[in-house]
């Protein structure tokens, strides 16, 4: 075979490609459309300011629709109720009561990833660095701390030791960002320096003491942070995606435990007795779970039973009775603004 031939092969085989992945795009951008018009539109409100005056709940609508992917707020006294639109569009997003944070993707033929911090009027404050596919984002009470985490190898946690993910605390206010996985890393007082360490999900306790979840060598750890010190140290294993409650005393969080790879209970972890209350909710839960009030906490599920992509916000006792049930319908990604 020439040269030529190769190369006229080759050339062949990439416009293949290319129309290929065109025509995925637009048969997908089809199927969506399909959806969307089928959809029955969801309840609104247009008065923003009315519902951030109250406690309120910021999510990820993902009602089939035009709205489909923008955040809604609704207020905590109805959260399944007509529901106010805002201007921004995210992946993940975390709300308090002036500031968000807003993972986003732009999908085409090849996807990209922003991560922006929004005012109160939901327009861009600033761009924050990200460095792969969105994951987690929790901001400090007060809204001076940002923390992402994102896939930058793989793209679940499902599979220990297959990924590997970047977190990162930035401050609102401007300056450089700290990457976790600088930090020491202390298990029963011994430095861990494997290069397999991972670092994700983060819950502040105040704008110095954080908790998240460390990985290596297949355990994975609860551990407590500190910027200034820029340490990790170890409290438990077995805790992923913690989410500290309101009063300051428990995480709630999910475990592996002895399920198949890629399923997670959840569980609420008392900080001063170390006790464990493993949550009636018996599906495998993938989210960061967030705290409605001190004595329930919500989470998201994607639907069962149909190709849409969407889910909803559930609600479970944090004492591990009750009952679970769905708090709000087509949504994701909830945070609580009180």
């Amino acid at each position: 075979m020439t040269s030529r031939t190769r190369l006229a092969i080759f050339a062949a085989v990439a416009v293949l490609v290319v129309l290929g992945a065109a025509g995925y795009v637009v048969r997908q951008a089809a199927r969506q459309q399909a959806a969307q018009s089928a959809a029955t539109p969801v309840a609104t409100n247009d008065d923003l300011a009315a519902v951030t005056a109250v406690p309120h709940l910021a999510f990820r609508s993902t009602a089939l629709g035009d709205t489909y992917g923008r955040v809604a707020l609704a207020p905590l006294s109805d959260p399944d109720g007509p529901r106010t639109f805002t201007r921004a569009a995210c992946e993940r997003v975390y709300a308090r009561a002036d500031t968000a944070i807003c993972l986003s993707a732009h999908r085409g033929l090849v996807t990209t990833y922003q991560s922006h911090l929004l005012g109160p009027d939901w327009d861009v404050r600033r761009e924050l660095p990200l460095t792969g596919l969105p994951s987690r984002a929790r901001l400090s009470a007060d809204g001076s701390l940002v923390a992402t985490t994102t896939f930058v190898y793989g793209d679940s946690y499902a599979m220990p030791g297959q990924f590997s993910t970047r977190t990162l605390v930035s401050r609102a206010a401007g300056g450089p960002s700290e990457d976790l996985e600088q930090f020491r890393l202390l298990v029963n007082g011994k430095q861990i320096n494997a290069a397999d360490r991972n670092v994700w999900g983060v819950t502040f306790a105040d704008d110095d003491t954080f908790y998240a979840t460390a990985a290596s060598g297949g355990t994975t750890w609860l551990v407590r942070g500190s910027l200034r010190e820029r340490t990790l140290t170890a409290l438990r294993e077995d805790v992923e995606c913690p989410s500290l409650s309101p009063d300051g005393t428990r995480i709630a969080f999910k475990k592996h435990g002895d399920l198949p790879a890629g399923q997670w209970r959840l569980a609420v972890l008392d900080l001063a007795t170390m006790r464990e209350t493993v949550l009636a909710e018996q599906r495998s839960v993938d989210d960061q779970a967030e705290w409605l009030d001190d004595s329930r906490v919500v989470y998201g599920l994607p639907r069962t039973g149909g190709a849409a992509a969407t889910s909803d916000i559930w609600v479970a006792d944090a004492d591990g009775g009750g009952t679970p049930r769905v708090l709000v319908h087509d949504a994701w990604s909830p945070s609580v603004s009180r």
